[in-house]
């Protein structure tokens, strides 16, 4: 559909969308992409759906106007817990690149190649880097990634063979986007850091869509989302906006759960101190890659969103998510990203304080599969529990060698 303009959500100033933004130039809000959802309502209709492709970009009216830069991205599965009645696991994992950031790459890349930008930057905790690479290529742009040197390894590898421009940081996200920041302007390219750039929030407002469509157009009581940068719960939330202005839904809404690890936890932090944004967290550390933000740049949307939804906020210790991968895979067949495999311990301890009963219906999600994360996993599991050498009988001694 044809973009109106585009939002800042501070000031609620308009700019015009006939161009490449990044944040609002006022007060550095976070744009929104705006839709003329009155002339369409009625006109696009639930039932239209059928029949469409199975990817995110069969919700056309209400993403950008332009040709899909696509590698099939969306329309994961919602799979009913054997576990838990009422829970269902959105699997992210099958996504191209393997992790729900196919879905804002697919869409930033798309009005990249639109707006005629060549050169791409983003600063990466691991799978955002690799989707813009991949993305990028397929749009035959030139991207340029900046991690943490201790990214996972498939990472840094997919970025490589894709053919982008890795760099590699001692450092944290942070430090990533700093460096972005600072070269950006002299190096001509084009800043896709999460929620720096408008469209990363539609591809990712598409899990939104997909939770009310696969569940009946009814939604559930509860979405826990494992939050980094927390554009997938912000997106969703624009999404059930525009559904109630679409007349697809009513007022109802989710309770948003905010699900982060102990070592790196600042809006779970500030959700508990009653504050509107985070402050910076220092020493962050978890080996959930995707979880290690110590400040999103987007906090007082996400706080806005736990406030408004009467949801809430979780931590989960690296021990507790590790025991999560673990479990869900042999429970439930699902070969969860340690992100993904925190959902699973919120819900349990959320079930546990009466925050969710068993017959409310919730929504985990696995944001990603855990093969790219194989050693990151291996190492953590060798603090956890270290093997002890096999006992070995050596001339009638039994013991460990």
């Amino acid at each position: 559909m044809q973009l109106e303009y585009l939002e800042c959500t501070r000031c609620g100033d308009h700019l015009p969308a006939d161009r490449p933004h990044n944040i609002c130039p006022k007060d550095g809000g976070v744009l929104y992409v705006r839709y003329d959802l009155a002339r369409l309502k009625g006109k696009w209709r639930a039932d239209d759906l059928r029949g469409r492709v199975a990817s995110m970009w069969r919700y056309t009216e209400v993403l950008p106007d332009a040709t899909p830069v696509t590698l099939g991205e969306g329309f994961t599965p919602m799979l009913a817990s054997r576990e838990f009645p009422n829970v269902f696991i959105k699997d992210e994992g099958l996504n191209p690149t393997g992790s729900f950031k196919a879905r804002g790459m697919s869409a930033a890349v798309t009005m990249a190649r639109h707006y005629g930008l060549k050169k791409l930057a983003v600063p990466s905790a691991g799978n955002a880097g690799g989707a813009l690479a991949a993305y990028a290529a397929a749009a035959g742009l030139e991207a340029h990634i900046f991690m943490p040197k201790d990214v996972p390894i498939a990472n840094r590898m997919e970025s490589d063979y894709y053919g982008a421009h890795v760099t590699l940081v001692d450092g944290l996200i942070s430090d990533c986007a700093r460096m972005v920041a600072e070269r950006k302007e002299n190096e001509e390219w084009f800043d896709v850091s999460t929620l720096k750039e408008p469209f990363r929030v539609e591809g990712k407002k598409t899990m939104g869509y997909e939770v009310a469509e696969q569940l009946g157009w009814k939604l559930p009581q509860g979405i826990i989302y494992p939050t980094g940068g927390g554009v997938g719960m912000i997106g969703m939330w624009k999404a059930f906006e525009e559904m109630e202005q679409l007349g697809w839904i009513g007022r109802e809404r989710p309770k948003m759960i905010t699900v982060q690890a102990s070592g790196c936890a600042p809006i779970v932090k500030a959700w508990e101190a009653g504050k509107s944004a985070s402050e910076m967290w220092a020493g962050a550390t978890t080996f959930a890659a995707g979880l290690r933000v110590p400040k999103a740049y987007g906090d007082y949307l996400i706080l806005d969103i736990l406030k408004k939804s009467r949801g809430t906020a979780v931590a989960a210790t690296d021990d507790e998510i590790l025991d999560a991968v673990r479990h869900w895979a042999s429970a439930e067949g699902v070969f969860a990203c340690p992100e993904g495999a925190a959902a699973l311990v919120a819900y349990q301890k959320l079930r546990a304080s009466g925050f969710f009963r068993a017959e409310d219906t919730v929504v985990l999600f696995n944001t990603g599969t855990a093969y790219k994360y194989l050693d990151m996993m291996e190492t953590k599991r060798r603090t956890v529990r270290p093997e002890v050498p096999a006992a070995r009988n050596i001339g009638g001694i039994i013991g460990p060698y």
